[in-house]
C-alpha cells in the first residue's frame, strides 16, 4: 500500500463546514424562538458553500472536478462489473455525493424564497407573490424528509465501507491522504493535481460572496413580533 494525496483543502474545509452548518440549521430550526433568525443566516452560509463547491468543481483540483468523478454510464457500468479502478469518488459514491448536493440546494434554494406567516421571510421572498412563497414554504419543510434520508444512507455506506471492505473513507477526508495499492498509485500518481492555485482559490471565494451578498439584501436579522409569535414561527419552520 501507498499513501497519496486525494482532497485538497478547500474541498475538505467545504465537506465538513457543510455537515456542521447543515446540523446548525436543523437544530437552529428545532429550537426556535431567536434562533430562527440564525437559521436564515446559516441558511446563506449554506448558500455560499454549495456556490464554493460547484466553482471549485471546475477550477479545483483533480478529484475535486465534476469531470473526474461525475458518474457516467459508462463508468457506473464498468463499477458494478468490478472493473472501476480508481481513488476518489467511485460511481455510486459520486451519485451519492450529486444527489446530497442537489437536495441540499434544494433545501436552501426555497428557504430563500419562504415564509412562516408570521415574523420570518426569506430574502428573496419578495420577488415572488405569496401563493408562490407558500410553496416555497411547503417545499422547504418537506424536502428536508428526503434530505434526511439521503444523509442516512450516505453515513450508512461509509460505515459498510469501515466494516465490511476495511475502506476508511472518513479519514481521506480529514487529512487528505489516502492509503492505496501500490500499482494503483502508481499508475494514477502522475495524473492527480492537488495544489491549490491562490488565484483559482480567490475566484471561487469572491463568486460565492458576491452571490451571497447579493441575495442577502432583504434578509431580516431582528424580529419585531412577540416571542411568543416567534415561537409559532420556529414550530412552522422546523421542518428544515
Amino acid at each position: 500500500m501507498k499513501v497519496i494525496s486525494v482532497w485538497d483543502l478547500p474541498l475538505r474545509l467545504f465537506h465538513w463546514l457543510l455537515v456542521v452548518s447543515v446540523v446548525a440549521a436543523y437544530v437552529s430550526a428545532k429550537v426556535g424562538g431567536a434562533w430562527i433568525d440564525w437559521h436564515g443566516r446559516i441558511g446563506l452560509f449554506i448558500v455560499g458553500l454549495l456556490i464554493f463547491r460547484i466553482v471549485w468543481g471546475f477550477l479545483g483540483s483533480t478529484h475535486a472536478r465534476f469531470k473526474t468523478f461525475f458518474p457516467t454510464f459508462s463508468r457506473l457500468v464498468a463499477y458494478f462489473k468490478g472493473h472501476w479502478h480508481g481513488i476518489g469518488h467511485n460511481p455510486l459514491g459520486a451519485l451519492s455525493v450529486l444527489a446530497l448536493l442537489t437536495l441540499v440546494a434544494t433545501q436552501v434554494g426555497s428557504g430563500l424564497f419562504a415564509n412562516d406567516d408570521i415574523s420570518f421571510t426569506g430574502p428573496l421572498a419578495s420577488l415572488v407573490d405569496k401563493e408562490q412563497s407558500d410553496q416555497f414554504t411547503r417545499w422547504h419543510n418537506s424536502s428536508f424528509n428526503i434530505l434526511l434520508v439521503l444523509v442516512i444512507l450516505h453515513v450508512v455506506a461509509i460505515v459498510y465501507h469501515r466494516l465490511i471492505k476495511k475502506n476508511n473513507l472518513v479519514g481521506p477526508m480529514v487529512t487528505g491522504k489516502k492509503k492505496v495499492p501500490k500499482e494503483l498509485a502508481e499508475k494514477v500518481a502522475p495524473s492527480i493535481n492537488t495544489a491549490v492555485g491562490p488565484l483559482r482559490l480567490a475566484l471561487s471565494l469572491i463568486i460565492s460572496v458576491t452571490v451571497v451578498w447579493s441575495v442577502s439584501g432583504a434578509i431580516s436579522l431582528t424580529s419585531s413580533a412577540p416571542t411568543e409569535n416567534v415561537q409559532q414561527a420556529a414550530q412552522v419552520s422546523a421542518g428544515f
